[in-house]
């Protein structure tokens, strides 16, 4: 969600207190704390005050040596890319610092700047430090003021983010300190005030980590455009990026650095060892409805043997599933083990994050919450729940063990099924061969563009002109067109063409001076209140009702529709608004570690107890799509082209064997030239399976291409399923597939007509608008306590993008939802290159006996759509079962 520095409803210590106190898990958190603090206390900076301007440092001579004294005393050595970057940041260079997790870069980045530091003394803010995570901002302040503190400066290291306070924010806006810490979101905020020049004008070094996880995205151009404005008063400021895992570098550093930046490459050789945890017998015919849980036992074992583990999931509802499954498997782990991902209360991660660090924590089921670069130094091992998806996804996870130079990362990939196996295998030879994903820079999101003039309007205003200039020289907008130009002014200063009769969106207006300034104080307070370009998707507060622990009446399903504040109790987290509306009062969800009660639903706030069913429903989280990536797609297809062969070289591979060989048998393995299709018919109907191995969102567009395009020449109608490997078309008449392909069905032709008409693209469009509308300021998301519900706000956007269809057919916001829906909804550039792939390869039509190991998932994800998870499993047992007996011992 965005990150605006407005008061947030956090709970009181109290109500923490109350949410942890039927568990030890809060006392072994608390314990955590406390010691963190003892270790801290030495190096606690003094007591707040106002703050000091001075923060003097000594020469460059000087503080060299003191660097050199420090690394003397802890033994560590300097690395030769640490000394290029410190050379590189005293010569006022830019550039980007690519190495692996653990290897010092941190240091390497910080140190130079504070060697620039030294060699141009200056009052005020000097070095300012961009990461991408408001947790990791707080690590980072911590290890940075530690770090300065350990070399004898009398430097204060700051925190801006969206936590931060009232009262901190007021102190910033007097004196900043010395270096600060701050997100994308809260910079931009900085720079729409009027201040802004005064404030970050002196500053002598920028620092991006992660950058990696910024490049690809709207933050990453929101934090191109504030670099613009950071340059334009400093065209000597140095800009230095920090990545582990990036498959295009040079990229990278251009879309941060332009022309002319320096790259340089970590020398640490930390090799990353990656292995799977192979179960002792490997299903032939695999599904994936139980999320990796059979190999629990398994599980355990391994977290028997290490002292501190991170088991990383893909989704919020399996680190739930996991959770309580390790739970009722070791209830002596009561306190030892803990949960971590986005939707829990900030308090309680932050408990989490204690207890990892001080090693009092013995395991963690976490989602990505946990990914990017917080320092752990006691875990000393990663399971990866499930397919890793990813290969950097798979190398950022492992870095978080052995997190330390001389340390060697392990992971250990567990698979949901059989065929995630493949998977594992596929990851570890990408790594191996330096095979990661590119990320590649938005281009011109007009969205973005648009709430940039605005927040510069706020900050004094702007000439056009010289702005657009500015604007011209981040690599997003590099290539920005007058045209596009004028309709963003015109869009901010009246709306544009269809909303010039609303003067609440006049937000700009030329003055006298010929200045664009926000010319009312109504629309500048809202404008800084939704600063930021992460959409949230819309939740409610999961609170406990008053009373309600221990399963009383109190606050219960009698409450009157008013005073839900006084019903509410302590916060656990946030849930999905569409989620929450398909339960009522008394039905149970499983969340925050814990079976829950719904109680009420009241202001945006699910008031809940402790449930008494033994199992709830697992909350359904939007963030859960998870595509595979193409690298890893194209190993996967490597991997079972070579066991065509009869070549099976990895353990994963040999451990699949007897899967493999069925599927040989009654069908094909597919080679890297060949398409594979088996066509069959069963009491349900007539099947085809397609196998790409493209991942699951590209699968599930091309079945409903491929089932479109027939339908428009004959009455049929078709069930679709889809998974990583493949997807499936099942009719109730048969089809002459090599005919339809012959006839063009895996055409190129009319492509994106095709998808639009075929995907529903019209209407994703219409859901994509929400986002984009509320970036560019046409919604308004509501003041503090008076949030707005996701219906509400789609109402609010959909009329807008009818108004705009009808009246405004150009409407570049318009054009930019339509697009995003192709590309981000529909992955319309991966579906024309698999379709592209799909009609070059050699066609290999099977007609199986049976369905195959590759297709029966295919038939259990479908069977899911109508039945429950009991009915399911007893279903699938009877199958596997029969598809056993017929493949022979």
């Amino acid at each position: 969600m965005s990150d605006p520095e407005i008061p947030s409803d956090e709970p009181t210590r109290a109500d923490i207190r109350r949410i942890v106190a039927s568990s030890s898990l809060g006392r072994q958190l608390r314990a955590a704390r406390a010691k963190q603090q003892r270790e801290h206390a030495a190096l606690a900076p003094p007591p707040r005050r106002a703050r000091r301007a001075g923060g003097a440092l000594p020469d460059v001579a000087a503080l060299q040596r003191r660097i050199d004294d420090l690394y003397a005393e802890r033994g560590w050595r300097v690395f030769d890319f640490q000394h290029t970057v410190w050379a590189h940041l005293q010569q006022g260079r830019s550039g980007l610092l690519h190495a692996g997790t653990g290897s010092g870069k941190t240091l390497a980045v910080w140190l130079g700047a504070l060697l620039r530091a030294a060699a141009q003394p200056a009052p005020g803010l000097r070095v300012l430090w961009i990461t991408p995570m408001r947790a990791l901002a707080a690590d980072t302040a911590l290890t940075l003021g530690d770090s300065a503190r350990a070399l004898g400066l009398d430097w204060d290291v700051g925190l801006r983010t969206g936590d931060t306070g009232s009262a901190e924010r007021a102190r910033q806006a007097r004196a900043l300190p010395q270096a600060l810490v701050t997100t994308p979101e809260s910079l931009t905020l900085m720079l729409s005030h009027e201040t802004a020049r005064e404030q970050l004008g002196a500053l002598c070094a920028v620092v991006v980590d992660e950058w990696h996880e910024l490049i690809a995205n709207k933050r990453g151009v929101q934090a191109q455009l504030a670099l613009a404005r950071l340059r334009q008063w400093n065209p000597a400021l140095p800009v230095w990026g920090l990545s582990a895992t990036l498959g295009n570098p040079d990229h990278a550093m251009q879309v941060l650095c332009g022309p002319g930046g320096e790259r340089v490459a970590g020398e640490i050789a930390r090799p990353v060892k990656l292995d799977s945890l192979i179960p002792a017998h490997t299903e032939r015919f695999p599904w994936a409805g139980h999320l990796g849980v059979k190999l629990l036992d398994a599980v355990l074992t391994e977290l028997d043997g290490s002292p501190s583990t991170l088991l990383f999931t893909n989704t919020r509802s399996q680190a739930e599933l996991w959770y309580q499954a390790l739970l009722a498997a070791r209830p002596d782990w009561a306190g030892l083990i803990a949960l971590h991902h986005g939707s829990l209360s900030r308090e309680v991660r932050e408990w989490v994050e204690a207890g990892l660090k001080n090693g009092t924590l013995r395991a963690v089921v976490c989602t990505s919450s946990l990914d990017l670069g917080v320092d752990f130094l006691p875990v000393e091992r990663v399971l990866q729940l499930g397919s890793p998806k990813g290969v950097a996804r798979l190398m950022q996870r492992a870095g978080r063990s052995g997190h330390a130079p001389g340390r060697t990362p392990h992971a250990t990939c567990v698979p949901g099924h059989g065929l995630e196996l493949i998977d594992s295998a596929a990851a570890r030879r990408a790594v191996a061969a330096g095979r990661i994903e590119p990320r590649h820079s938005p281009e011109a999101p007009v969205d973005v563009l648009v709430q940039h003039l605005v927040t510069l309007a706020l900050a004094g205003g702007f000439d056009a002109d010289a702005l657009k200039a500015e604007i011209r020289t981040t690599h997003a907008y590099r290539a920005l067109d007058d045209r596009t130009w004028d309709w963003a002014m015109d869009f901010v200063s009246r709306g544009g063409a269809s909303l010039a009769a609303y003067p609440d969106y006049r937000k700009v207006e030329r003055d006298a001076d010929g200045r664009h300034r926000v010319p009312r104080v109504d629309i500048a307070r809202r404008h800084r209140m939704q600063i930021g370009t992460i959409t949230a998707d819309s939740a409610v507060d999961v609170r406990w009702a008053k009373g309600g622990k221990s399963g009383g009446k109190s606050g219960g399903h009698d409450a009157p529709a008013s005073g839900a504040a006084a019903l509410a109790g302590g916060r656990l987290g946030q849930v999905e608004e569409s989620f929450i509306g398909r339960l009522k009062p008394g039905d149970c969800f499983l969340f925050a570690g814990r079976v829950l009660e719904l109680v009420a639903v009241r202001d945006m706030q699910a008031l809940v107890r402790v449930g008494n069913a033994a199992r709830g429903t697992v909350p359904r989280w939007a963030g859960g799509r998870m595509p595979l990536s193409s690298e890893l797609a194209q190993e996967i297809r490597t991997l079972i082209a070579l066991a065509a062969q009869g070549d099976f070289p990895e353990p994963e591979m040999q451990a699949l064997r007897p899967l493999l060989d069925v599927q040989r048998g009654w069908s094909a393995l597919p080679r890297e030239d060949e398409l594979l299709i088996e066509v069959m018919q069963s009491r349900e109907g007539h099947h085809a399976f397609f196998f790409p191995f493209a991942g699951r969102p590209v699968h599930a567009g091309m079945a409903a291409l491929l089932a479109g395009r027939i339908s428009r020449s004959r009455p049929i109608t078709f069930s679709l399923s889809f998974n990583d490997y493949g997807f499936e078309l099942l009719s109730a008449s048969p089809v002459d597939w090599a005919t339809e392909i012959a006839a063009g069905l895996l055409s190129g032709d009319a492509l994106e007509a095709d998808i639009e008409h075929c995907l529903n693209a019209a209407q994703l469009a219409r859901r994509r608008f929400r986002e984009v509308a509320r970036v560019a300021g046409l919604t308004f998301q509501g003041y503090p306590g008076q949030g707005k519900s996701a219906r509400q706000l789609q109402v609010s956007s959909e009329l807008l993008f009818d108004v705009f269809s009808r009246h405004d057919p150009d409407n570049l916001l318009l054009q930019q939802a339509k697009q995003e829906a192709l590309v981000e909804e529909l992955d319309a550039d991966r579906i024309a290159v698999t379709l592209a792939a799909m009609r070059a390869a050699r066609h290999c039509i099977t007609h199986p006996p049976s369905m195959t190991p590759f297709a029966f998932p295919l038939l259990v994800a479908r069977l899911r759509e109508r039945l429950s998870s009991e009915q399911l499993s007893e279903r699938v047992a009877r199958m596997v079962a029969l598809l056993e007996k017929a493949a022979g011992p």
